[in-house]
Protein backbone atom coordinates (compact mmCIF):
# COMPACT_ATOMS: atom_id res chain seq x y z
CA UNK A 1 0.00 0.00 0.00
CA UNK A 2 1.48 3.29 -1.14
CA UNK A 3 0.33 6.58 -0.21
CA UNK A 4 0.72 7.72 -3.82
CA UNK A 5 -1.71 5.06 -4.87
CA UNK A 6 -5.61 6.03 -5.70
CA UNK A 7 -7.59 6.17 -3.00
CA UNK A 8 -9.56 3.23 -4.13
CA UNK A 9 -10.51 -0.66 -2.96
CA UNK A 10 -7.22 -1.18 -4.78
CA UNK A 11 -5.24 0.51 -1.83
CA UNK A 12 -6.11 -2.97 0.27
CA UNK A 13 -4.49 -5.28 -2.34
CA UNK A 14 -2.63 -7.69 -0.15
CA UNK A 15 -0.38 -10.64 -1.02
CA UNK A 16 -2.62 -12.98 0.61
CA UNK A 17 -0.79 -15.98 0.42
CA UNK A 18 2.42 -13.87 2.17
CA UNK A 19 0.43 -13.09 4.62
CA UNK A 20 -1.09 -16.16 6.11
CA UNK A 21 2.36 -17.20 6.27
CA UNK A 22 3.68 -14.37 7.91
CA UNK A 23 0.54 -14.30 10.55
CA UNK A 24 1.02 -18.19 10.64
CA UNK A 25 5.14 -17.45 11.91
CA UNK A 26 3.42 -14.80 14.51
CA UNK A 27 1.38 -17.51 15.86
CA UNK A 28 3.68 -19.88 16.34
CA UNK A 29 6.26 -17.60 17.86
CA UNK A 30 3.66 -15.91 19.77
CA UNK A 31 2.54 -19.86 21.26
CA UNK A 32 5.85 -20.51 22.29
CA UNK A 33 6.98 -17.38 24.38
CA UNK A 34 3.78 -18.23 26.11
CA UNK A 35 4.18 -21.97 26.78
CA UNK A 36 0.99 -22.95 25.18
CA UNK A 37 -0.05 -25.81 23.18
CA UNK A 38 -2.70 -24.59 20.79
CA UNK A 39 -5.50 -21.42 20.71
CA UNK A 40 -9.21 -21.45 21.64
CA UNK A 41 -11.50 -18.69 19.79
CA UNK A 42 -15.50 -18.41 19.52
CA UNK A 43 -16.79 -19.00 16.31
CA UNK A 44 -19.92 -16.29 15.45
CA UNK A 45 -19.97 -17.33 11.89
CA UNK A 46 -18.45 -13.79 10.96
CA UNK A 47 -15.69 -13.61 8.73
CA UNK A 48 -13.17 -11.80 11.54
CA UNK A 49 -13.72 -15.25 13.99
CA UNK A 50 -14.01 -17.78 10.80
CA UNK A 51 -10.75 -15.79 8.78
CA UNK A 52 -9.18 -16.11 12.68
CA UNK A 53 -10.04 -19.44 12.82
CA UNK A 54 -8.50 -20.26 9.29
CA UNK A 55 -5.32 -18.99 10.19
CA UNK A 56 -4.72 -21.16 13.06
CA UNK A 57 -5.65 -24.14 11.70
CA UNK A 58 -2.95 -23.26 8.65
CA UNK A 59 -0.27 -22.38 11.10
CA UNK A 60 -0.99 -24.91 13.74
CA UNK A 61 -3.18 -27.84 11.96
CA UNK A 62 -6.49 -28.63 13.76
CA UNK A 63 -5.78 -30.64 16.50
CA UNK A 64 -4.29 -27.39 18.22
CA UNK A 65 -7.39 -25.58 17.74
CA UNK A 66 -10.33 -25.41 20.10
CA UNK A 67 -13.71 -23.61 18.61
CA UNK A 68 -16.56 -22.48 20.49
CA UNK A 69 -20.00 -21.71 19.56
CA UNK A 70 -21.47 -19.95 22.31
CA UNK A 71 -25.35 -19.02 21.48
CA UNK A 72 -27.73 -17.06 23.45
CA UNK A 73 -31.16 -16.44 23.49
CA UNK A 74 -31.14 -13.32 20.86
CA UNK A 75 -28.87 -14.99 18.81
CA UNK A 76 -28.99 -15.52 14.85
CA UNK A 77 -29.70 -18.96 13.91
CA UNK A 78 -27.35 -18.25 11.32
CA UNK A 79 -24.54 -17.70 13.42
CA UNK A 80 -24.90 -21.32 14.80
CA UNK A 81 -25.40 -22.68 11.16
CA UNK A 82 -22.34 -20.55 10.01
CA UNK A 83 -20.55 -21.11 12.78
CA UNK A 84 -20.71 -25.39 12.49
CA UNK A 85 -20.18 -24.86 8.27
CA UNK A 86 -16.76 -23.09 9.20
CA UNK A 87 -15.50 -25.54 12.03
CA UNK A 88 -16.71 -28.39 9.37
CA UNK A 89 -14.65 -27.03 6.65
CA UNK A 90 -11.89 -26.82 8.74
CA UNK A 91 -11.93 -29.81 10.47
CA UNK A 92 -11.60 -28.57 13.68
CA UNK A 93 -12.98 -29.35 16.87
CA UNK A 94 -16.53 -27.28 18.09
CA UNK A 95 -18.00 -27.29 21.48
CA UNK A 96 -21.18 -25.23 22.26
CA UNK A 97 -21.60 -23.85 25.30
CA UNK A 98 -25.49 -21.86 25.67
CA UNK A 99 -24.39 -19.01 27.44
CA UNK A 100 -28.39 -17.63 27.98
CA UNK A 101 -28.99 -19.45 31.90
CA UNK A 102 -25.94 -17.73 32.71
CA UNK A 103 -27.37 -14.37 31.16
CA UNK A 104 -30.04 -14.96 33.32
CA UNK A 105 -29.13 -15.58 35.96
CA UNK A 106 -26.80 -12.68 36.00
CA UNK A 107 -29.68 -10.22 35.24
CA UNK A 108 -28.60 -9.60 31.72
CA UNK A 109 -31.77 -9.45 30.22
CA UNK A 110 -33.77 -8.34 33.30
CA UNK A 111 -31.17 -5.07 33.22
CA UNK A 112 -31.93 -4.16 30.12
CA UNK A 113 -35.26 -5.10 29.62
CA UNK A 114 -36.00 -2.60 33.06
CA UNK A 115 -34.46 0.02 30.82
CA UNK A 116 -36.27 -0.41 27.81
CA UNK A 117 -39.72 -0.46 29.93
CA UNK A 118 -38.98 3.26 31.11
CA UNK A 119 -39.71 3.83 27.31
CA UNK A 120 -41.73 1.28 26.52
CA UNK A 121 -43.80 0.16 29.81
CA UNK A 122 -45.97 -2.47 27.59
CA UNK A 123 -42.15 -4.28 26.14
CA UNK A 124 -41.92 -7.91 27.28
CA UNK A 125 -39.93 -11.18 26.41
CA UNK A 126 -42.45 -11.47 23.10
CA UNK A 127 -41.38 -8.37 21.53
CA UNK A 128 -37.57 -7.93 19.90
CA UNK A 129 -35.00 -4.80 20.03
CA UNK A 130 -32.02 -3.22 18.69
CA UNK A 131 -30.34 0.48 19.66
CA UNK A 132 -29.61 2.35 16.33
CA UNK A 133 -27.91 5.66 15.40
CA UNK A 134 -30.16 8.54 15.14
CA UNK A 135 -28.06 11.54 14.33
CA UNK A 136 -28.07 11.65 10.86
CA UNK A 137 -24.45 12.67 9.82
CA UNK A 138 -21.04 11.84 10.26
CA UNK A 139 -19.01 14.30 12.48
CA UNK A 140 -22.56 15.46 14.24
CA UNK A 141 -22.96 15.03 18.11
CA UNK A 142 -24.02 10.91 18.42
CA UNK A 143 -27.75 10.42 19.94
CA UNK A 144 -29.18 7.06 19.62
CA UNK A 145 -32.80 5.27 19.26
CA UNK A 146 -34.31 1.94 20.93
CA UNK A 147 -36.21 0.24 17.99
CA UNK A 148 -38.87 -2.16 19.30
CA UNK A 149 -40.61 -4.87 17.33
CA UNK A 150 -44.02 -6.21 18.77
CA UNK A 151 -44.92 -10.00 17.68
CA UNK A 152 -47.21 -8.86 14.92
CA UNK A 153 -44.47 -6.76 13.80
CA UNK A 154 -45.04 -3.30 13.98
CA UNK A 155 -41.86 -1.06 15.06
CA UNK A 156 -42.11 1.41 17.36
CA UNK A 157 -38.81 4.16 17.86
CA UNK A 158 -37.85 5.96 20.55
CA UNK A 159 -34.86 8.45 21.39
CA UNK A 160 -32.87 7.16 24.39
CA UNK A 161 -32.11 9.29 27.35
CA UNK A 162 -28.81 8.81 28.12
CA UNK A 163 -29.36 6.62 31.18
CA UNK A 164 -30.92 4.02 29.78
CA UNK A 165 -29.17 3.73 27.09
CA UNK A 166 -25.89 3.13 29.15
CA UNK A 167 -27.78 0.46 31.08
CA UNK A 168 -28.86 -1.60 27.93
CA UNK A 169 -25.46 -1.35 26.83
CA UNK A 170 -24.37 -2.51 30.10
CA UNK A 171 -26.60 -5.29 30.26
CA UNK A 172 -25.87 -6.33 26.38
CA UNK A 173 -22.21 -5.92 27.27
CA UNK A 174 -22.41 -9.05 29.64
CA UNK A 175 -22.36 -11.58 26.53
CA UNK A 176 -19.37 -10.52 25.38
CA UNK A 177 -17.70 -11.25 28.83
CA UNK A 178 -19.49 -14.23 29.56
CA UNK A 179 -18.37 -15.32 26.05
CA UNK A 180 -14.18 -14.55 27.03
CA UNK A 181 -14.97 -15.88 30.42
CA UNK A 182 -15.59 -19.37 28.71
CA UNK A 183 -13.00 -18.78 26.49
CA UNK A 184 -10.53 -18.90 28.87
CA UNK A 185 -11.74 -21.84 30.85
CA UNK A 186 -11.28 -23.69 27.64
CA UNK A 187 -7.66 -21.95 27.42
CA UNK A 188 -6.85 -23.14 31.13
CA UNK A 189 -8.13 -26.27 30.43
CA UNK A 190 -6.79 -27.53 27.55
CA UNK A 191 -3.35 -24.88 28.23
CA UNK A 192 -4.37 -23.07 25.26
CA UNK A 193 -4.07 -19.70 24.41
CA UNK A 194 -7.31 -17.16 23.76
CA UNK A 195 -7.18 -15.61 19.82
CA UNK A 196 -8.82 -12.63 19.72
CA UNK A 197 -10.81 -11.27 16.13
CA UNK A 198 -11.01 -7.61 15.89
CA UNK A 199 -9.99 -6.81 12.64
CA UNK A 200 -7.99 -3.34 12.12
CA UNK A 201 -10.96 -0.74 11.63
CA UNK A 202 -12.55 -2.04 15.49
CA UNK A 203 -9.56 -2.32 16.87
CA UNK A 204 -8.58 1.15 16.41
CA UNK A 205 -12.13 2.50 16.87
CA UNK A 206 -12.85 0.85 19.63
CA UNK A 207 -15.41 -1.31 18.83
CA UNK A 208 -15.18 -3.96 21.93
CA UNK A 209 -15.95 -4.71 24.78
CA UNK A 210 -13.33 -4.67 27.76
CA UNK A 211 -12.81 -7.78 29.14
CA UNK A 212 -15.18 -9.20 26.67
CA UNK A 213 -14.20 -9.52 22.79
CA UNK A 214 -11.57 -7.13 23.65
CA UNK A 215 -9.68 -9.95 26.06
CA UNK A 216 -7.25 -12.12 24.12
CA UNK A 217 -3.32 -13.49 24.28
CA UNK A 218 -2.67 -12.86 20.43
CA UNK A 219 -4.94 -10.74 17.94
CA UNK A 220 -3.61 -12.22 14.64
CA UNK A 221 -5.67 -9.51 12.48
CA UNK A 222 -5.90 -6.32 14.12
CA UNK A 223 -3.62 -5.03 12.02
CA UNK A 224 -6.29 -5.62 8.85
CA UNK A 225 -8.43 -3.72 7.54
CA UNK A 226 -12.30 -5.41 6.99
CA UNK A 227 -11.58 -5.23 3.10
CA UNK A 228 -8.73 -7.39 3.53
CA UNK A 229 -10.39 -9.94 6.17
CA UNK A 230 -12.65 -10.46 3.63
CA UNK A 231 -9.70 -11.18 0.65
CA UNK A 232 -8.27 -13.75 3.03
CA UNK A 233 -11.86 -15.36 3.74
CA UNK A 234 -11.89 -15.79 -0.25
CA UNK A 235 -8.31 -17.09 -0.30
CA UNK A 236 -8.33 -19.46 2.47
CA UNK A 237 -11.35 -21.44 1.17
CA UNK A 238 -14.14 -20.31 3.56
CA UNK A 239 -18.04 -20.57 2.88
CA UNK A 240 -19.18 -18.55 0.30
CA UNK A 241 -21.97 -17.61 2.95
CA UNK A 242 -19.45 -16.26 5.30
CA UNK A 243 -17.22 -14.44 2.52
CA UNK A 244 -20.11 -12.15 1.54
CA UNK A 245 -22.01 -12.01 4.59
CA UNK A 246 -22.37 -8.15 5.53
CA UNK A 247 -21.37 -7.65 9.24
CA UNK A 248 -23.22 -7.31 11.87
CA UNK A 249 -23.33 -7.03 15.73
CA UNK A 250 -25.65 -10.63 16.86
CA UNK A 251 -26.15 -8.84 19.88
CA UNK A 252 -29.46 -7.80 19.71
CA UNK A 253 -32.80 -9.61 18.82
CA UNK A 254 -33.49 -7.39 15.86
CA UNK A 255 -30.86 -7.91 12.77
CA UNK A 256 -28.51 -4.68 13.45
CA UNK A 257 -25.49 -3.82 10.91
CA UNK A 258 -22.32 -2.32 12.29
CA UNK A 259 -22.85 0.49 10.82
CA UNK A 260 -26.28 1.19 12.44
CA UNK A 261 -24.74 0.46 15.95
CA UNK A 262 -20.95 2.29 15.47
CA UNK A 263 -20.17 3.61 12.26
CA UNK A 264 -20.77 6.40 9.95
CA UNK A 265 -20.49 4.34 7.29
CA UNK A 266 -20.87 0.80 5.70
CA UNK A 267 -17.78 -0.72 6.38
CA UNK A 268 -15.85 -0.87 2.90
CA UNK A 269 -16.50 2.89 2.79
CA UNK A 270 -15.33 3.67 6.40
CA UNK A 271 -12.03 1.40 5.87
CA UNK A 272 -11.42 3.35 2.69
CA UNK A 273 -11.74 6.38 5.33
CA UNK A 274 -9.77 4.98 7.72
CA UNK A 275 -7.13 4.47 5.36
CA UNK A 276 -6.95 7.77 3.81
CA UNK A 277 -7.17 9.46 7.60
CA UNK A 278 -4.29 7.72 8.38
CA UNK A 279 -2.14 8.00 5.25
CA UNK A 280 -2.84 12.14 5.71
CA UNK A 281 -5.21 12.11 2.74
CA UNK A 282 -7.30 15.57 2.48
CA UNK A 283 -10.96 15.45 3.21
CA UNK A 284 -11.43 16.65 -0.37
CA UNK A 285 -10.04 13.39 -2.15
CA UNK A 286 -12.36 11.24 0.45
CA UNK A 287 -15.33 13.59 -0.41
CA UNK A 288 -14.44 12.46 -3.91
CA UNK A 289 -13.89 8.52 -3.61
CA UNK A 290 -17.15 8.21 -1.94
CA UNK A 291 -19.22 10.89 -3.13
CA UNK A 292 -20.06 12.35 -0.69
CA UNK A 293 -19.47 16.58 0.25
CA UNK A 294 -16.35 17.94 1.84
CA UNK A 295 -18.10 18.82 4.88
CA UNK A 296 -19.16 15.35 5.65
CA UNK A 297 -15.87 13.59 4.60
CA UNK A 298 -13.87 16.07 6.95
CA UNK A 299 -16.51 15.10 9.40
CA UNK A 300 -15.37 11.27 9.31
CA UNK A 301 -12.11 12.23 10.12
CA UNK A 302 -13.00 14.15 12.92
CA UNK A 303 -15.33 11.38 13.85
CA UNK A 304 -12.56 8.96 13.54
CA UNK A 305 -10.11 10.93 15.81
CA UNK A 306 -13.08 11.42 18.55
CA UNK A 307 -14.22 7.61 18.64
CA UNK A 308 -9.72 7.45 19.36
CA UNK A 309 -10.57 9.59 22.31
CA UNK A 310 -13.58 8.17 23.78
CA UNK A 311 -12.38 4.70 23.53
CA UNK A 312 -8.41 4.89 24.28
CA UNK A 313 -9.32 3.56 27.82
CA UNK A 314 -10.11 0.18 26.34
CA UNK A 315 -6.84 0.00 25.39
CA UNK A 316 -5.31 0.85 28.40
CA UNK A 317 -3.35 -1.31 30.53
CA UNK A 318 -4.49 -1.06 34.55
CA UNK A 319 -2.81 2.52 35.49
CA UNK A 320 0.01 2.14 38.45
CA UNK A 321 1.21 4.74 40.42
CA UNK A 322 5.03 3.77 39.36
CA UNK A 323 6.27 1.13 37.19
CA UNK A 324 7.68 -2.01 38.15
CA UNK A 325 10.62 -2.24 36.11
CA UNK A 326 11.03 -6.06 37.16
CA UNK A 327 7.85 -7.19 35.59
CA UNK A 328 7.24 -4.89 32.70
CA UNK A 329 10.70 -3.26 32.05
CA UNK A 330 9.39 -2.27 28.37
CA UNK A 331 7.16 0.27 30.86
CA UNK A 332 9.69 1.63 33.07
CA UNK A 333 10.93 4.90 32.36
Amino acid sequence: MHCSAALTADVFTLDCAAEVERIGRHLRASLASMHKRGVVLGLSGGVDSSVCAALAVHALGPAKVQGLLMPEQDSSADSADLGTAVAARLGLRCITENIAPTLTAIGCYRWRDDAIRMLFPDYDETCKCKIVIASGSAGKVHFFDLVVQTPGGAERRARLPLREYLQIVAATNYKQRIRKTVEYFHADRLNYAVLGTPNRLEYDQGFFVKNGDGAADIKPIAHLYKTQVYALARHLGLPEAVCSAAPTTDTYSLPQGQDEFYFALPYAQMDLALWAHNHLRPAAELATALGLSEEIAAGIYTEIEAKRRGTRYLHLRPQLVEPLAEVCPKEAP
